[in-house]
């Protein structure tokens, strides 16, 4: 309850895949003891979750982010729940202080987050990919999010604003083949592949200064410390 939160969740994320790794060990059902590559191709399944209007084709997936960010929205800005929660990652002592539970309200934005978290891992791997390996796991897109949220200052309205810049990015590399000018250039499909990451980090080099995160982010609550 005392640890630097932020270092504890980087060592959390770093001991996942090693824990992962033990399970899927522990589990394996193949032929093979040492062989524990988990493939889940589904190129045709995952045409479940596509919905065609006229000639637009768009996945479910789509509209339930937007009604999340719709939902984020008007729960952190309209609602009792999320002005406390905002509160509690601010000056969570002022909060105490006027007596919202700190611990409860923290206790519930983990949770939100690490749900909403899940279901983006759920998302990349039955709609982002038609084939999708155990030991690539997410292909660094968790990094990518938190790129994106520090672009959006923190905002759900301009997280959803960064989310498209960089899906428009991820979506090329996908489409290029199909747009004359782009294959007439001759770059290689690595490069498009690169193109999330290598503007996340150019982003950030101009944003990154004036981001101001939650005042208390990270920092255990101390109900002593004023």
């Amino acid at each position: 309850m005392t640890a630097d939160q932020t270092l504890v969740g980087t060592a959390l994320n770093l001991l996942g895949p090693a824990a992962a790794v033990v399970i899927v060990r522990a589990i394996n059902m193949s032929e093979s003891i040492d062989n524990v590559s988990s493939t889940v191709a589904y190129k045709e399944a995952k045409r479940a979750f596509l919905v065609n209007i006229g000639k637009f084709e768009f996945s479910w997936f789509m509209l339930f982010a937007l009604l999340i960010l719709v939902a984020s929205y008007i729960i952190l800005y309209k609602t009792r729940f999320g002005l406390r929660l905002m509160a509690c990652g601010e000056h969570p002592q002022a909060a105490d202080s006027v007596g919202i539970n700190v611990y409860k309200m923290r206790y519930a934005g983990v949770l939100i987050s690490g749900a909403l978290g899940g279901l983006g891992g759920l998302v990349y791997i039955t709609a982002g990919v038609s084939e999708w390996k155990f030991e690539n796991g997410v292909a660094g897109f968790g990094f990518l999010a938190l790129a994106v949220m520090i672009f959006g200052q923190w905002k759900p309205v301009n997280i959803g604003l960064a989310a498209l810049l960089f899906g428009l990015f991820r979506a090329l590399s996908n489409v290029y083949t199909g747009f004359d000018v782009l294959v007439a250039l001759k770059l290689p499909s690595t490069l498009y592949n690169m193109f999330p990451y290598i503007i996340s980090l150019i982003v950030l080099v101009f944003v990154s200064k004036n981001s101001r995160a939650p005042k208390a982010e990270g920092i255990p609550y101390d109900k002593g410390q004023r």
